[in-house]
């Protein structure tokens, strides 16, 4: 408890001449014995400036900056897998991390996602250091600073969700415990933007946000249009297999099948495909290893299985299907549609 004294007040008055020839011990004596008034008010001061200073501990810059660098690590680790076509370590999932992380969706534009993610959280990274050392670059403001950050996470966010429902509708069943951590941090990053700006600032900028929200996810439909990265139809993984083809060939068969060859004619399929097989029926054994045949899922089908890149370039969505002279044909063809297609007829019956 702090007091206040009088005495200082009775200094500079002239009713001090009263002590005059009176020995200083005496003076000091009498002046002690005037009312002294105490207050605890300085105290309330002292308590009111430990609420209005922040707590101690991590800052919510200094924590952002942290969980920058854990997603600069593994956006790092997963740049470098994709750029030397190495296998991701999938602690959950098994294989199908892989398939997910090497899928259509692992790219934006021809760009791999980790090199922007590494983009991101660097960028996130610095700039929560910055924060909170308080010396920001370029002369920004630390205001200027906070918008900058909440904007980057706010993009992070709204991909991620993004993401995550693509995870749960084209990859069903599929875990990729990098896509659930990267989802995290984003989130984490950008609930801590909004708890620093504060409930005004939310206010202020909430129309923003869902501008760039909105942006970010129209540029990833655009991007995705026409990705075609799994079948999703299939409940259960099933491993290629040859079924033997037991019919035999006739000499038009193995004529047409020898032509089609020729003139860079492509049949596309699929192992498991019942009309595929009728159709190397219909040629023979002979006559179907002549074919130019694509099989458009090498590796087995199931969740999380992609097509052949072959076939996804060709824009094969149904089995089997013919190009012929850059014609496209859905289904079984019979012979002489075949012929009509390609010219066949034209180049072997004589002209009159």
């Amino acid at each position: 408890m702090a007091c206040i004294s009088s005495l200082p007040h009775l200094s500079s008055t002239p009713k001090l001449s009263v002590f005059r020839g009176v020995p200083s011990s005496i003076q000091f004596r009498r002046a002690a014995l005037f009312p002294v008034k105490c207050s605890s008010s300085p105290k309330v001061d002292s308590e009111d400036r430990t609420k209005s200073s922040p707590p101690a501990g991590i800052s919510t810059f200094t924590l952002s900056a942290g969980l920058g660098a854990v997603g600069l690590a593994e956006t790092g680790y997963l740049t470098y897998l994709k750029l030397t076509n190495s296998a991701a370590f999938c602690p959950v999932g098994g294989g199908k991390c892989s398939d997910v992380l090497n899928s259509d969706y692992a790219v934006i534009f021809g760009v791999p996602l980790p090199l922007i993610g590494i983009i991101a959280y660097g960028i996130v990274a610095y700039l929560g250091l910055q924060l909170a050392g308080k010396r920001l670059p370029f002369g920004l403001t630390e205001s200027n600073g906070r918008l900058i950050l909440l904007g980057i996470t706010t993009t992070m966010t709204a991909a991620s969700a993004y993401f995550l429902y693509l995870l749960s509708t084209e990859f069903q069943g599929t875990s990729c415990s990098y896509c659930l951590l990267s989802a995290f941090l984003s989130f984490s990053l950008f609930f801590l933007s909004l708890k620093d700006l504060g409930l005004d600032g939310i206010r202020e900028v909430a129309g923003l946000q869902l501008t760039v929200a909105a942006i970010v996810i129209a540029i990833l439909n655009n991007s995705y249009g026409d990705a075609k990265p799994t079948v999703k139809s299939m409940d259960v993984d099933l491993l290629p297999y040859e079924t033997e083809i037991t019919s035999e060939s006739s000499p038009l068969a193995i004529s047409l099948a020898s032509y089609l060859r020729d003139i860079g004619a492509k049949m596309y399929g699929a192992f498991w495909c019942s009309h595929c097989l009728e159709q190397k029926e219909m040629f023979g054994h002979e006559g179907a290893k002549i074919l130019d045949y694509v099989e458009c899922f090498p590796d087995g089908v199931g969740k999380g299985r992609k097509i052949a890149k072959e076939c996804e370039a060709a824009g094969i969505d149904g089995f089997p299907t013919w190009v012929i002279k850059g014609k496209v044909l859905n289904g079984e063809q019979t012979f002489m549609e075949l012929m009509e297609a390609s010219g066949f007829l034209e180049d072997f019956n004589p002209k009159s």
